[in-house]
């Protein structure tokens, strides 16, 4: 083991070794028990001679520094917890050179304005209550995934790893899994890509910021759907562009409300996120073809269209597209887990070289272990079996959501029924108030959750947002049943 020590110049450098040594001691670096390397290799390491480090280890092992074993090589000391003297000395130092570096921190290095008026994170789906009765959104079960069948398939996917030369991959992803992704877009979505044409990112959030990177500047517009999805919002904020936000209708973006001048747009065609419509096919056309007049392009984020439960699917803008201006974003949270972190994107084909740089700048590529395992997961058959099982689950949970929205909570909620996807949107019926079910729910332990924070400009009407992924049925059910006894009192 290399320890960090550096001499300089030619004068006491047993004194500068033992010193170093001593300090990272004190300092807890050097934890007792720890393995010294020989004092052989310590010279080698240094460039000193051996007689050098030979001294400094016998002062130190004089003081009881250090502990040398017989056979076995020489370790720091035990117990030198116990001299807080010398640690006290030793921290007050290091205390004094963090507190020099953010004073000058302070004054030096600072952050783009945009980045001052960030949020400190991401309104990521967090449980508001240690319960099972939780509806927390973009959620999954994880019970229902075949742990088994996916520890197969990483073993494989270690045993390919083992054999690959060690040496850096594709950006766009290796080729087995965009061979998967590209078969099961053209069989369950009708989008048709070679799978040359696609490109494998950590999820849906980083295609999004990939594309924003080459699309947008500062001050150039891009619209999206209000209510939206926040992260969105944040990362085309990120880029300096001015966010436009253009309200939504049973059918949909109001396409005739976009700005003129817009660069880019992002929907949720298939699932409106955060309300659950789809849009509808006359919508659909409306938009591309406003995108071809001005040459926008389109983010059709795709989320979570796998979990259709009634109607008929309609075409994604992605099949209709002849122009070339839609990217299609897709991703795995949604279908297996959010852990994963893999997501795709298949952009049109003018902007894929640019995606590829952009990809090569930012990460190089993604961890080719999880590649290839999905890889194997996808072609094998297994994530069409887990597809079917999940799927009759959602279903289960999504009709008792419905049983009570429609029953026992109909005097207070009139839902907003989606065709697809794992969460469903309720309007709340005056006199309540978001903030007053929300607390009303937690006080009988139950997570429920505001529509109000996912409106960017547009007024919002009071609502909630049940998530069903990781929420059994018979939870449902007690959930719920609890929630309609809570909500009478609200009312008085």
């Amino acid at each position: 083991m290399d320890i960090h020590i550096v001499v300089e110049g030619h004068h006491d450098l047993s004194g500068q070794i033992y010193r170093q040594l001593r300090a990272g001691i004190l300092e807890g670096r050097l934890g007792g028990g720890t393995r010294l390397p020989s004092t052989r290799d310590l010279a080698t390491q240094l460039g000193v001679s051996r007689k050098t480090t030979l001294d400094v280890f016998e002062r130190l092992l004089a003081e009881g520094y250090l502990s040398a074993r017989a056979g076995s090589g020489t370790f720091v000391a035990d117990g030198l917890e116990r001299l807080p003297v010398a640690r006290s000395a030793q921290a007050r130092d290091v205390e004094a050179a963090r507190e020099r570096t953010k004073a000058g921190a302070r004054t030096a290095a600072r952050a783009r304005p945009l980045w001052e008026a960030m949020p400190q994170s991401l309104p990521l789906p967090r449980p508001t209550v240690p319960s099972p009765h939780d509806f927390i959104g973009g959620a999954t079960d994880k019970t229902l995934f075949p742990f088994d069948v996916w520890r197969r398939c990483v073993n494989h996917a270690l045993r390919s790893q083992a054999r690959s030369p060690g040496t850096y991959r594709e950006p766009a992803g290796e080729q087995a899994l965009r061979l998967a992704i590209s078969r099961y877009l053209a069989f369950n979505r009708a989008v048709s890509s070679n799978w040359e044409d696609v490109i494998v990112t950590q999820g849906a959030q980083h295609a999004l910021d990939l594309i924003a990177r080459i699309m947008l500047g500062p001050g150039e517009i891009v619209a999206l759907e209000d209510p939206a999805y926040p992260p969105a919002h944040a990362c085309f904020k990120a880029t300096g562009a001015r966010v436009v936000p253009v309200p939504v209708d049973r059918e949909g973006l109001i396409v005739s409300k976009l700005p003129d001048k817009a660069k880019l747009v992002y929907v949720t065609p298939s699932h409106q996120f955060p309300l659950g419509m789809p849009m509808s096919l006359e919508r659909r056309v409306e938009l591309l073809e406003w995108a071809q007049k001005r040459g926008a392009v389109i983010i059709e984020d795709d989320y979570d269209c796998e979990y259709r439960f009634e109607g008929r699917p309609m075409e994604p803008l992605k099949s209709l597209d002849r122009a070339g201006l839609v990217a299609y974003v897709g991703t795995f949270s949604k279908t297996i887990f959010p852990e994963l972190r893999v997501g795709y994107v298949v952009p049109p084909a003018s902007l894929y070289g640019a995606l590829l740089k952009a990809r090569q700048i930012v990460d190089g590529h993604g961890c080719t272990l999880t590649q290839t395992a999905l890889a194997t997961f996808m072609l094998n058959g297994d994530f069409a079996k887990h597809l079917r099982r999940t799927h009759k689950a959602y279903a289960a949970r999504r009709a008792m959501l419905l049983d009570h929205l429609h029953g026992d909570l109909a005097r207070w909620f009139e839902p907003i029924v989606p065709t697809a996807g794992i969460h469903m949107a309720a309007r709340l019926k005056a006199p309540l108030t978001e903030d007053a079910v929300i607390s009303a729910a937690r006080d009988v332990s139950v997570g429920v959750y505001g529509l109000a924070p996912f409106y960017l400009r547009v007024k919002p009407q009071a609502g909630l947002i049940f998530g069903y992924g990781s929420i059994a049925v018979d939870h449902i059910d007690a959930a719920l049943t609890k929630l309609a006894t809570a909500l009478p009192r609200l009312a008085r």
